[in-house]
C-alpha cells in the first residue's frame, strides 16, 4: 500500500460496505440512525443486495441493476429508487420526485418513522422489476 496515499484516495478504495458504516457513524445525529435503519430494511428484504458507494459518498443498492440511494442532506434523510416510477406505491411512501418520468423518491425527516413492511415491499418490487428485465 502506498504510504504517500492520502485520505480520500484509502477511503474511496475501502469496500462499500465499510464505506456506509463510516458514513452512518460520521452522521452523529438522528440521519445517521435513519439511514441505519434504512440500510437494514434493504437488506432484510433482499439479502442479496450489493452495496455500492457511489457519486463520492452515496450508499446505493443494486440487485440486477440500481434498486435505490440512501442520501443524506442537513434536514432529510433521502431513499431514491432508480425506477420508482414504474413501482406501486400503495402505502403511499413517495412524496419526492413525483414529476420524473423515472425515479421516486422518500424524504424522510427528523422524528418520522420508516413503515418498514410498506419500504421492504418497495425493496422488493423494485429487485423483482430490475429482474425481469435483465432476463428478458
Amino acid at each position: 500500500m502506498d504510504r504517500d496515499m492520502n485520505n480520500s484516495e484509502s477511503q474511496e478504495s475501502a469496500p462499500p460496505s465499510q464505506l456506509i458504516d463510516e458514513r452512518i457513524k460520521e452522521l452523529d445525529d438522528w440521519r445517521g440512525e435513519m439511514l441505519g435503519q434504512l440500510r437494514s430494511l434493504v437488506k432484510e428484504a433482499d439479502p442479496e443486495v450489493v452495496e455500492e458507494w457511489k457519486w463520492r459518498g452515496t450508499p446505493v443498492w443494486s440487485h440486477d441493476g440500481m434498486v435505490c440511494t440512501g442520501e443524506t442532506y442537513k434536514d432529510v434523510v433521502k431513499t431514491t429508487f432508480a425506477k420508482g416510477a414504474a413501482l406501486q406505491d400503495p402505502s403511499g411512501l413517495f412524496n419526492s420526485s413525483l414529476d420524473g418520468s423515472t425515479r421516486r423518491a422518500i424524504d424522510f425527516h427528523e422524528g418520522e418513522k420508516i413503515d418498514g413492511d410498506a419500504l421492504k415491499a418497495l425493496v422488493r418490487a423494485a429487485v423483482a422489476l430490475n429482474t425481469s428485465r435483465s432476463k428478458s
